[in-house]
Formats: structure tokens, sequence, C-alpha cells
């Protein structure tokens, strides 16, 4: 069995490949051709942390995936970052492992940006300019830095609990994204207020976007709420939105922001729409003043695609 570091890993993604696995990924996924286990998921309170095991297979593949995902969110303080884990690539006619992609978690966090990018290209309105990204930490600057440079967005407002860490992140953007403003928002409300697109990318356990802040025409994609008891978005939200798409319904009604909306009935899980349907209808019924949601938490298929796409590069 091959142990791949992540310097290795990094330099066998090909970005474009991958978006294109992912998506195709997610229209496999909505067809009934990809095999994705319950999610595990270990809660760590006294250390902000938790752990998620996620492993799929997708149809014809030579290979299939077991993914273990870390989020301890106090680690910056410490000098060390918030997410970790690997990626375990196994052969899907023998059984036998073949490869430990050792990626520090840098996988995950990159496939979970490319949802981001795809959701956010298929919900948000024509002519759409300005980005706000709810959150300071590793998935918040990646969302940033690839919706702003795949979809072409040239303003990006950027919010976070810390003032501090956004004011950095603010200056990091600004060097790594030439071309496009990067200002820091002074409260969510405000941020919602200038976004034609927002993107929450917080470990937040409580409402941190209200519903009546979001200006009509607007497009959300949440992706922090991939555990239960996470929550970034009020619930009245989901009764304003036109469409809620979803990367998995089952997932996102067990543990997703779209969880607590059909908890407390204001959404229910027929009204969901799944993200590689949506692919497949795109582009979708849109007006421009119609609020669009996506819940995105985490699919294995993406770490099935991601993986094998590297795998592919690395064995070759």
């Amino acid at each position: 069995m091959r142990i791949v570091t992540k310097d290795e890993i990094l330099t066998h993604v090909d970005r474009p490949a991958v978006l294109a696995a992912i998506e195709d990924g997610f229209r496999r996924f909505a067809g009934g051709a990809v095999q994705v286990a319950p999610v595990v998921h270990l809660a760590f309170p006294d250390a902000t942390g938790e752990c998620h095991v996620k492993s799929a297979h997708i149809a014809g593949d030579d290979v299939f995936t077991v993914k273990l995902a870390t989020g301890f969110y106090g680690n910056p303080d410490r000098g060390l970052p918030s997410s970790n884990g690997f990626m375990a690539v196994i052969s899907a006619t023998t059984g036998q492992p073949l490869a430990i992609l050792q990626d520090d978690g840098a996988l995950t966090d990159l496939r979970t940006a490319l949802a981001s990018v795809i959701a956010t290209r298929l919900g948000m309105r024509p002519g759409a300019s300005v980005l706000g990204v709810v959150g300071a930490g590793i998935q918040a600057r990646l969302q940033a830095e690839l919706i702003s440079e795949i979809l072409g967005f040239r303003h990006v407002v950027l919010w976070g609990r810390s003032a501090d860490k956004a004011a950095a992140l603010v200056g990091t953007l600004a060097a790594t994204l030439p071309g496009t403003e990067v200002t820091q928002a002074p409260s969510p409300a405000a941020l919602c207020a200038a976004a034609d697109v927002i993107v929450t990318a917080t470990a937040s356990r409580e409402a941190i976007i209200r519903s009546h802040w979001v200006t009509p025409g607007a497009h959300i994609t949440a992706v922090g709420a991939d555990a239960p008891g996470k929550q970034e978005l009020e619930t009245a939200l989901f009764a304003r939105a036109r469409h809620v798409i979803v990367d998995s319904a089952a997932q996102c009604v067990e543990h997703g922001e779209t969880a607590n909306a059909v908890r407390d009935g204001t959404v229910a899980p027929a009204d969901l729409l799944p993200l590689g349907d949506a692919l497949a209808a795109a582009p979708l019924p849109r007006g421009n003043t119609d609020i669009t949601i996506a819940d995105l938490t985490g699919v294995a298929v993406q770490d099935a695609a991601i993986a094998n796409a590297v795998w592919s590069r690395l064995a070759a």
C-alpha cells in the first residue's frame, strides 16, 4: 500500500478535471449509480472538535474511497490547522487497500469549495456581482477564492465572528485575488445588504443569517451545517426560497441546514431539489427577485470523485 503525502497529492490535483468529476458524481448520485454509506459522526465538545467518516463507490470505478475528516476549531489558537484527515483508496475488485492519501484535510476542503462553485453557479441570478462570505477560516478563504476565480466575481465582502481574523483574511484575499475588491463588513446584516450571493462557512450552532436581512434575488450557499446541532441560517429564510437545492436529501434532512427548517415545518422533504437533478434541469427557472438556497453537507461521492481523480494521475 502506498502512502502519499500532502505535497505530492497537491502536485497531482488537476482542478478543472476534479470540478468536472465532482459535477458528474452528483449527476450519477442523483441517478442511483453511487453507493454512499451513512455518515459516522463523533463529537468532542470539550475540545470543540468533531470527526466524520464517509465512504462511497461510483459504479464502474476501479476503486472506492473511505475518508476520515476532523475539525477541531480551537486549533488555530494552538498554531494548528482546524481541519485534518486522510482518504483511503481501495480496490473495488479485490478489496485491497491501494493508497492512503494523507492530505491533512486538503482534498476535503477543496471538494467542499468546488461543490459550492457548482451549486452557486446553478442558483445565482444572472448578473450577480457581489460575493459575501461568512467565516474567517480555511473554508471561507477557499470559498472566496474559488467562487471568485471560477464564476468571475470581482467584489467580495467578508464577515467573521472574530473581527481580527476576518481582517487578516481580507488582507490575504486581496493579495491572492488581483483585480478583485475585498472588503470587511461590519456585521452580517451589512454583508447581506451588499451581497448578491452569500456563502456561509462556519461551525456555528445558532443562526447567523436572519431572513429579513437577505435581499430579494439573493442566492445562499450554506456549507457549515455538516453535523447534528449546527445552524447558520434562520429557518424562516427557507419559506422565502423558490428552490432549496440539497447535495443529499437524506443527509440534509438528518443533519444539514435543511434539518432545522424541516423540524419546525418551514419546508417539507418533498420540496427539496437534489443537486444532481438540478444539474440535469439547468438552467433553473428563476426570477430576478427569487431567493434560492443550496444546503451542502458534504457527500462521500465528492470524496470518491476527487480521490479517484488524484489516484488516477498518481498511478499513471
